[in-house]
């Protein structure tokens, strides 16, 4: 993956804890960062899935009743 440099805004005691976090970690700073935005963004996905799975859980005898009538009206139309 290609290497951008990117810089924002951020109070100096934040810098100062990424810094010393990163340190802890081993990481650089920048390591550090991606690793974070990462986590976060795999946290979404998490979360999404257990959603989608949440609503399966309820709803799925919906979606086994609309696929037993639909193999019964082709079975039907077979016949």
């Amino acid at each position: 993956m290609a290497k951008t440099q990117a810089g924002w805004r951020v109070d100096e005691e934040i810098v100062e804890l990424a810094k010393a976090r990163a340190k802890d970690r081993g990481l650089t700073v920048g390591e550090y960062v991606a690793a974070l935005v990462l986590d976060d963004a795999e946290g979404l996905r998490r979360r999404g899935l257990d959603a989608a799975r949440r609503f399966l859980d309820e709803h799925q005898s919906v979606f086994d009743e609309a696929e037993d009538a639909d193999r019964h009206v082709r079975g039907a139309h077979a016949a």
